[in-house]
């Protein structure tokens, strides 16, 4: 169900969806379900999502039931701060941005908590990943948003800065997605490819029955920052590349895609994780040089076809160099999954590949990020852990997050 939600003084073109879901497990309930609120600020700058899950343990599965969810798209004003406060922002507008950001995800934990129809003491915890501002793999990391902020406006205990420990262990802090990946989405008899596509790409690999000592994830370099940011360059009124319908219109030049393919990157091998530090805005800009280099006659769309084509490429050459397993199909989710000309691309690069949009085996693939770190939060009030060793190279398991009492 969709319906409009009155908004905040900031907000605009709020979604809110109420979708009744659980994903199926076998055995026998061992505790009674608890709710988490997922928050999820992504490295494209969109939005904040929020959702709602039900947990409950059954055998070595969990299930999860969606309740509801709601994107909460950031105004023109809120991404010039965050986009500014990646490039390099004062003391005070990183202070600054953090509480007010802390505010801005408390407004949609309270947007998707009353959509829900259950009372506040039946949330167990918000789990927020806040907004990563810098993230230096194997050194250091740091997530924006304040969480004693959320935890003063909602009244519930928050659980944040997910990444951090992994790091400390000497992990890379990055994907934390597969643990929810295992839990939550694997195949019973084959092995499965979960492929986001947020501002950055990252894959796991899942085999059957989600067993995490087998189980790989790593980031594949560029999702569709690298396109939007294109896209705003070339056209500026333009948030990004709407449908993929300039990359549809426009020609690659496949000469700077493997130009740019030849970066250590993308040879480096797993565990690896990247962000903003290495695909930037220095980057877009670069990507559009080239292409007006090699041919001055290039036109937007050609341009944009060509970081697109780099997106899609960069996935199938993942899977060519790194993932040995037989996976029977790719599902892919993000933003990514909406741009028609990016999934199209995907599909012929990696034929005779089943690729499906998320959505098509489970939920609606916006909300899956938020119901990962949801999920995150449930093993950290469990005192289980939320990392996988062979996503992210860490020394060993760890619980992940801090607790901020209400």
């Amino acid at each position: 169900m969709v319906r409009p939600v009155p908004a905040a003084a900031e907000v605009s073109d709020v979604v809110v969806k109420t979708l009744p879901f659980a994903v199926k497990s076998n055995g026998a309930e061992r505790e009674a379900p608890s709710i988490v609120i997922g928050l999820m600020s992504g490295t494209s700058l969109d939005g904040i999502t929020a959702a709602a899950a039900r947990f409950t343990e059954r055998g070595s599965r969990v299930n999860a039931e969606l309740l509801a969810y709601v994107t909460r798209p950031y105004t023109a004003q809120q991404r010039e701060r965050l986009a500014h406060a990646l490039t390099g922002a004062t003391p005070a507008e990183y202070c600054r941005l953090s509480f007010d950001l802390g505010g801005w995800l408390a407004d949609a934990a309270i947007m998707v908590f009353s959509e829900t129809g259950v009372s506040r003491r039946d949330i167990a915890a918000i789990a927020s990943h806040g907004q990563t501002i810098w993230h230096e793999p194997g050194h250091s990391t740091w997530q924006a948003g304040e969480a004693a902020v959320i935890a003063e406006r909602t009244g519930i205990d928050v659980i944040s800065d997910f990444r951090v420990r992994d790091v400390a262990a000497g992990g890379q802090g990055a994907p934390l997605v597969p643990i929810a990946d295992a839990l939550l989405f694997a195949d019973e008899v084959r092995w499965r490819a979960l492929q986001n596509i947020g501002g950055i790409g990252n894959v796991t690999v899942v085999p059957p029955g989600g067993d995490t000592r087998s189980l790989r994830a790593f980031d594949t370099g560029p999702g569709v920052g690298v396109i939007d940011a294109v896209t705003r360059l070339l056209e500026p009124s333009l948030p990004y590349d709407v449908d993929g319908e300039l990359a549809h219109a426009g020609t690659p030049d496949e000469r700077v895609v493997a130009e740019l393919l030849a970066a250590p990157y993308f040879a480096a091998h797993p565990p690896k994780s990247t962000g903003r530090e290495l695909f930037d805005a220095a980057y877009a800009r670069d990507l559009v040089d080239r292409c007006r280099v090699r041919g001055t006659k290039a036109t937007s769309a050609d341009i944009v076809s060509t970081a697109t084509l780099l997106t899609a490429r960069s996935i199938a050459d993942a899977y060519t160099r790194f993932i040995p397993e037989p996976i029977s199909e790719v599902l892919l989710s993000g933003g990514g999954a909406r741009n028609r000309a990016l999934v199209e691309m995907i599909r012929r690069l990696l034929a005779p590949l089943a690729v499906l949009r998320f959505d098509e085996r489970f939920f609606d693939g916006d909300a899956k990020e938020a119901v990962a770190f949801a999920l995150l939060g449930w093993l950290h009030l469990r005192g289980r852990p939320g990392n996988v060793i062979g996503a992210t190279g860490a020394r060993g398991a760890r619980i992940l997050g801090k607790r901020t009492p209400a």
